[in-house]
């Protein structure tokens, strides 16, 4: 369903004027297959947030491709509510201006619906993320971590898309957010038969919603491996990596 191809990522180092370049990304390929979720798990400074932003078209790789359902992720016409993203940063992903129901609704003005429909979806899509719609009415700064994220999860999933990127969603939020959370993404991939990449540093929050993860080191996989299988990663990297997020 969704593709990864060779894909490569530099970006010039030092100056304006320099032509050394720093690699990222270094010819990756995967894929991930409809309704499933793959987790990304590498430490700070892989690239594996750079790897989301080639995902979803964001930037665009020096070389490879990205595909989804086999047509380039690069063409705005083709990921047009198809894929969404959710980030760690929560506090400025909202509009500080909008509303809440104005956020949520932001990604179906491209969708041909009219206000009402769009505000009947607002109260479908706040229920399904465990918000009343007395919410509509707030903004960003009017809400807990918690509660903004699930917001932003509300906006993602608005277009009913084929693939949604979540990259270190759940790292900001308390503890007992994260679990509530978790569980309300588990039951939205299953609502609305999405793909999730599952970007973490969180072992496990991975082991509890991915089916399969890779280990990602120096922009580069290291090693996939499916989720009942985490115990027995064969390279020494990928065992001392996920050691030390299980100890963190």
């Amino acid at each position: 369903m969704l593709k990864v191809k060779e894909v490569e990522k530099s970006y010039k180092k030092g100056g304006f004027l320099s032509k050394e370049r720093q690699q990222i990304i270094r010819n990756v390929s995967f894929e991930c297959g409809r309704g499933e979720c793959l987790g990304i798990i590498g430490e700070s400074g892989s690239g594996k947030s750079t790897l989301g932003r080639l995902l979803l078209g964001i930037e665009k790789p020096d070389h490879g491709n990205v595909l989804l359902e086999g047509k380039s992720i690069l063409r705005r016409t083709e990921r047009l509510g198809r894929i969404s993203a959710v980030f760690q940063d929560y506090t400025s992903s909202i509009n500080p201006f909008f509303t809440v129901e104005e956020a949520i609704m932001e990604p179906l003005t491209a969708q041909k619906q009219s206000q009402q429909e769009q505000r009947s979806k607002v109260d479908l899509l706040l229920d399904q993320v465990g918000l009343n719609p007395s919410y509509k009415g707030k903004y960003a700064h009017e809400l807990s971590g918690g509660e903004a994220q699930r917001v932003c999860i509300a906006r993602a999933i608005s277009t009913a898309p084929k693939c949604m990127v979540l990259d270190e969603a759940i790292s900001s939020l308390d503890v007992s957010v994260q679990v509530q959370v978790l569980g309300t993404l588990k039951e939205l991939k299953e609502l609305y038969k999405m793909s999730y990449i599952f970007i973490t540093h969180d072992i496990q929050a991975a082991a509890y919603i991915c089916d399969r993860i890779i280990i990602f080191r120096d922009g580069q996989i290291e090693e996939t491996v499916p989720v009942q299988q985490l115990k027995h990663v064969r390279s020494d990297y990928a065992k001392k990596l996920l050691d030390s997020l299980i100890t963190l």
